[in-house]
């Protein structure tokens, strides 16, 4: 059965739960994230062990943003670790993206980050960006296209505007994405997985709705089953609009 199109954060207190937690999931979906904390703290170690042997997409979300030499440099960096995916602040600019895209080399997508899906419309107010939050994500979107980004990071709420955009070709990749029921926590803008993938979104990042599971893997079991349903009344919509 193909794994679903899943990003689980792996947000753990250890290596030794990181890679616990992978173990579980990586039959379901397709691809672990790992973030800031875990890789500040284990460095290039931690990718091993959660890819393990399963070889399971790796999505490095560092946000890189700096200038674009030591955004090219430490893209470098990381690269030999042949991430599937690697964040960069699209805020950083065009020359910072396309420093990153042509540092990452063919086996890493760079992914620009929008605007953080813990921003409410009265933050992004308070460090002048003014207006709607969709209205700066697609301009981010667009600009950060523009500089060869091969993918987006957006909230799912402004994923189908985002898709309108950027066109078919682009990677979008949703965090903020809750199942039905559960808590929001420190995301402000978000939506259920199902409605995020007939939006238009490609990988949804999951965290907390699995990991803090007391069965994780059971919970990827669950969201993935739920999402192939999507898929499948996608794909038979779309052959009955071909007819």
């Amino acid at each position: 059965m193909t794994p679903a199109p899943i990003a689980v954060a792996l947000d753990a207190p250890d290596l030794e739960t990181a890679a616990r937690w992978a173990s579980l999931v990586t039959p379901h979906v397709s691809t672990v994230k790992v973030g800031l904390e875990l890789y500040l703290r284990y460095g290039p170690d931690v990718i091993d062990s959660v890819r393990g042997a399963s070889g399971v997409q790796i999505f490095l979300d560092l946000k890189l943003h700096d200038i674009p030499n030591t955004v090219a440099g430490a893209t470098r960096a990381v690269a030999r670790l042949k991430p599937s995916i690697l964040t960069v602040h699209a805020s950083g600019g065009p020359a910072m993206i396309r420093a990153a895209v042509d540092a990452a080399g063919p086996q890493t997508q760079i992914a620009a980050v929008t605007v953080l899906t813990s921003l409410s419309e009265a933050d992004l107010a308070a460090i002048g960006l003014e207006g709607r939050p969709d209205d700066s994500v697609r301009r981010l979107a667009a600009l950060a296209v523009g500089a060869g980004a091969q993918a987006l990071v957006c909230s799912p709420r402004e994923v189908a505007a985002v898709r309108a955009e950027v066109g078919l070709g682009i990677t979008l990749i949703t965090p903020g994405v809750r199942p039905a029921g559960a808590d929001t926590q420190d995301q402000a803008r978000v939506a259920t997985p199902e409605d995020a993938l007939v939006d238009g979104a490609d990988l949804l990042v999951i965290g907390r709705p699995i990991t803090g599971s007391s069965d994780p893997g059971a919970a990827a079991a669950t969201i993935a089953a739920a999402l192939r349903k999507v898929d499948v009344s996608r794909s038979a919509g779309a052959a009955s609009h071909a007819r």
